[in-house]
């Protein structure tokens, strides 16, 4: 090839590599890949890298599937943090991902306000994040800290980022299992001075941020310094309609009308989120009692009960009969009470569904030439996160009424007006929740690259260190245990961990259920728990590169390489906790542990065969890696590619893969810890054929709960069940994967257009993965393999009263998870008269998402169900002329259903509620969220504006029914997912001075 056929190529293989490659892109950002390919094009003999390879060629044109996004595009979409840049990638779009809402309403790796992403859905933990082609170590808090916090880096210190769309674990190490995000930071001579804010057209929700960032460079080298300033501020339940009350949302299946209850009280559709006011009844009384299945007991703080529902039954002759003080009403037992049923607290409208999240940051990077063959670099990460959340809770204790003496212990004198065959189960709610959250997260890197001859050598060492405070409100479990089936005052007794002077909690207090609790009740029971999670995480590595040889097709590529990693981790739960002493959470002991591995790794690239006939060129490509991970021991893994260029600008590329991933510090170390849960949120099988006639359980729960024993009526066991979960250490085996790419590239060199499409198979085997208690009971009553399935030998049921005396969880390893499909990505511009036009669409099929949880398990596919969408798509259009830029832009977010999942695998859209028979909502359709800005540049004056709207038509999450499904996700009305909007329309400013 000569010469400059080889700068056409090197320019052409940058230039649509760049513009096809990007999945989202800015027109700004299109201009400067103009740019970049006239010094391209200047610089013929200039070689680069490129994530997915360590050999250093002419471009993007090799057998690695690489998407760029380039940060420009967040500012023209309005999109706020890199969390949500890439998770408007459809790489991650198919997938439900851990957002900073997420992370406040479910339990996730990281602690709350964290923000991590999972390529393919395949966890954050199988997720490589490089920053510049560095590690970049974990940041959070609690025990299961082990993925990068996209928080901890703020957009504009971007300047794009590289996706790896297949596993490459035998170049950068055992995470980079479904792939590897490389973020690079902007560099260059421009410094100017930011300003963005997003208005939601509703309260709630608003962000803004400031920041400033000075460029230069010098004859010898070059530097930037950042500081960054942003806040979001918190987005309560409350402050969206369709979250604010979550109804049935039933229809009838014949008229399609609705068919959810109406409250009398209000005359609107009964809110059924989560109760409060109520007493829970467990009875005990001979057949032809006064108490129906599922009842509780319900003040009338309004005093109109009595219009809409009747009072106990009396019989004066049956002393088993209950009887309670005046002013309460059973409800919960069918249609009537449960329209009345108290379920929608004004607590719950000040909820955080959105935390308020304050980030400061302050970046440096710069470079030195000592030489003309040794260059020296730095960067330096200090950046804090403050997350705050609000929140609200049940909380309830067991005690006697009266006159029955349970079990034998006696009765309660102080249970004033409470008699008959029962014991009462008092669950008042209170705002005594929420977190304050600090996570402190530094990073330093080290390093000198040059070149040895016609070789290019590269050595850099990496410290990350993380230190996170987590403060949570808490309710002591010494003070509701001692009033627990109490026979009378406690005063004069202390408690049995604090050692404070007891008083007596009005359990039973009409004021005291609702939350009204007094500041002397309130000292008594509540309190603060602090708790210190630090992860450091120090790497070393470095790699040569250059060609071995000249072959006939060419020069023979390679790079060989060494790393060293270690990392610690220390998670310190509060005071309160290490003593087993906050109610309803986990007691934990401190959680430690620490790994290190060594590895080295070589990687060719052989040009096979070039100019000829339907084969202009051929390179294979391979690499291998042997990994020494203390804690597990060693393994080697590889790679192969090939890149087949037929004709001028058409290829095929594939390539084949294998991973492992030693677990996580985490899923090795967790202190092992005990929870004690109540019976009624652990067992399933509690008044399971009131459940059933409720629609808040499947048929086949309620059969597999029969053919264990268990009466339809039972009403559960009087202790809590005992779960005991903690690390894998010495059981857990590494997980180990086959990632397989195959795909076509077209870039004429007739037209500025460029499409491809590449099919992606991954498969895990020996998938580590956590299940709760909950979790695996439900799991066992669900199965289609009751009888033998291996999660029902996980937990015991006492053989006196059935209760469930203990759980057995923690990280084990289940059989497979595999997530294959096809990605798309086209791009086209032109230039016109009226301006520049640029286009482009990217699209991600997901053919299979499944699970297999143990060999003998029925598989799952979360394929089209809600949060894991077949189809997701992106469509930007951007226009340009003189000093204005247009950019426009759609997030496709295709169907999705559970009615399968519903139906255990048969499609099912039916339950019967109350003996009526209703349709249910479990489904989405496509929905796709329309942004439009425009910006104006004043070149003379260094001034940007862009002014935008985001969520232009005000797109509403999707309304789906309430039932107890473990794989539907639901606030209030709505589905809860990544890939849906919470905000609604919003505006957004961005203002820019260069100087």
């Amino acid at each position: 090839m000569t010469l400059p056929q080889q700068r056409v190529k090197t320019r052409l293989a940058i230039a649509m590599g760049c513009l096809f490659a990007t999945t989202a892109f800015g027109l700004q950002a299109q201009q400067e890949i103009v740019e970049q390919e006239k010094v391209e094009e200047e610089q013929a003999a200039e070689r680069i890298s490129v994530v997915g390879s360590r050999i250093r060629t002419g471009g993007f044109d090799n057998a690695a599937p690489v998407s760029v996004i380039n940060a420009q595009q967040a500012l023209s979409q309005g999109l706020g943090n890199l969390g949500e840049l890439l998770r408007s990638s459809t790489l991650a779009a198919g997938s439900n991902q851990v957002t900073s809402a997420s992370s406040t309403a479910f339990v996730e790796s990281g602690g709350t306000g964290a923000e991590t992403l999972s390529l393919r859905g395949l966890g954050a933990n199988r997720t490589l994040v490089l920053l510049n082609g560095r590690r970049a170590g974990p940041a959070g808090t609690r025990g299961e800290v082990a993925s990068f916090d996209m928080n901890v880096i703020p957009l504009e210190a971007i300047d794009r980022v590289e996706i790896l769309k297949d596993g490459a674990s035998s170049l950068y190490g055992s995470d980079a299992v479904a792939g590897v995000i490389n973020i690079i930071t902007k560099k260059g001579d421009d410094s100017s001075i930011n300003f963005n804010t997003s208005q939601p057209f509703d309260s709630g929700g608003e962000t803004m941020s400031g920041n400033a960032t000075f460029g230069r460079s010098t004859e010898n080298g070059s530097f930037r310094l950042l500081a960054d300033y942003k806040l979001d501020k918190e987005l309560a339940k409350g402050q969206r309609d369709f979250y604010n009350c979550g109804e049935r949302y039933v229809f009838n299946p014949t008229t399609g009308e609705r068919a959810d209850l109406i409250d009398p009280r209000t005359g609107s559709y009964h809110c059924n989120d989560l109760p409060w006011g109520q007493v829970w009844i467990y009875d005990y009384q001979d057949e032809g009692g006064n108490v129906r299945p599922g009842t509780k007991m319900q003040y009338d703080y309004a005093g109109n009960l009595g219009g809409y529902i009747p009072g106990l039954a009396t019989d004066p002759s049956n002393p088993g009969f209950m009887q309670a003080p005046a002013g309460w009403f059973p409800v919960g037992y069918d249609n009537a009470s449960d329209a009345v049923l108290n379920a929608d607290h004004p607590f719950q409208d000040l909820e955080s569904l959105i935390p308020r999240k304050e980030t400061i940051t302050l970046y440096g990077q710069g470079d030195y030439s000592l030489t003309d063959d040794i260059t020296v670099y730095g960067e330096a990460l200090l950046n804090r996160r403050e997350t705050n959340t609000n929140g609200y809770r049940q909380f309830w204790t067991y005690t006697l009424n009266e006159t029955y003496e349970a079990f034998g212990i006696g009765t309660n004198p102080t249970s004033v007006g409470w008699s008959g065959d029962q014991w009462l189960s008092p669950t008042p709610i209170t705002d005594h929740s929420g977190s304050d959250i600090t996570v402190d997260y530094r990073r330093f890197v080290v390093g000198a690259n040059g070149s040895l001859g016609d070789w290019f050598w590269d050595v850099s060492y990496q410290d990350s260190h993380s230190d996170g405070t987590y403060t949570s409100a808490i309710i002591f479990e010494d003070a509701v245990a001692i009033s627990e089936f109490a026979t009378g005052s406690c005063v004069g007794e202390t408690t049995a961990v604090r050692g404070v002077a007891c008083i007596d909690v009005p359990w039973l207090d009409p004021q005291f259920l609702a939350g009204n609790i007094s500041q002397q009740h309130k000292d008594f029971l509540f309190g603060y728990d602090t708790g210190n999670t630090v992860y450091k995480q120090q790497s070393l590595e470095g790699f040569i590169t250059g060609d071995l040889m000249d072959l006939p097709g060419g020069p023979l590529g390679s790079a060989f390489g060494f790393a060293y990693q270690r990392d610690s981790l220390n998670d310190t739960p509060g005071e309160h906790t290490l003593a087993r002493n906050v109610w309803g959470a986990s007691a934990a002991g401190i959680t430690q542990g620490k790994d290190n591995s060594k590895a080295i790794f070589a990687e060719f690239q052989i040009p096979l065969l070039s100019d000829l006939t339907m084969i202009e060129a051929l390179d294979f490509t391979t690499s291998a890696r042997y990994t020494d991970v203390a804690s597990y021991g060693n393994d080697t893994t590889y790679k192969v590619g090939l890149n087949w260029t037929l004709v001028d600008g058409f290829r095929f590329r594939a390539s084949q893969g294998t991973s492992f991933r030693s677990p996580a510090l985490y899923e090795l170390y967790l202190n092992d810890q005990t929870s004690f849960v109540g019976q009624r949120t652990v067992d399933p099988c509690i008044n399971w054929g009131t459940a059933l006639e409720g629609g808040t359980i499947s048929q086949r729960l309620a059969d597999n709960c029969a053919a264990d024993g268990i009466a339809p009526d039972y009403v559960g066991g009087a202790s809590s069940a005992t779960v005991i979960s903690g690390g894998g250490a010495g059981n857990l085996e590494a997980e180990t994967s086959i990632s397989k790419t195959y795909g076509f590239v077209w870039t004429p060199d007739f037209i500025n257009f460029s499409a491809s499409i590449d099919y992606f198979d991954i498969e895990i085997d020996s998938e580590v993965t956590e299940l709760t208690g909950p979790q695996i009971v439900r799991q066992c009553y669900l199965s289609e393999n009751f009888a033998t399935d291996p999660l029902c030998d996980q937990f015991d049921r006492a053989t006196v009263d059935q209760r469930i005396e203990t759980v057995r969880s923690g990280f084990l390893n289940i059989a497979s998870q595999r997530n294959r499909g096809v990605d798309i990505e086209t791009a086209y511009d032109i230039d016109t008269e009226y301006g520049t036009f640029v286009a482009s669409y990217e699209h991600t099929i997901q053919l299979e998402a499944s699970r297999v949880l143990f060999a003998s398990s029925a598989p799952e596919d979360f394929t089209g169900d809600l949060g894991s969408p077949k189809h997701v798509g992106n469509f930007r259009l951007g226009w340009s002329k003189g000093d204005w830029n247009i950019d426009y832009s759609a997030r496709y977010v295709g169907s999705a259903e559970n009615y399968t999942s519903y139906g255990e695998g048969e499609f099912l859209n039916t339950t019967t509620i109350r003996g009526q028979e209703v349709r249910l909502v479990l489904d989405s359709d496509a929905v796709i969220y329309h942004s439009l800005s425009v910006t104006n540049t004043l070149k003379d004056y260094g001034l940007t504006t862009t002014l935008g709207v985001a969520n232009l038509l005000d797109e509403e999450p999707p309304r789906i029914s309430f039932r107890g499904d473990r794989r539907l996700r639901r606030e209030g009305n709505s589905a809860f997912y990544s890939q849906y909007d919470s905000l609604g329309r919003r505006v957004f400013l961005n203002l820019s001075y260069q100087f």
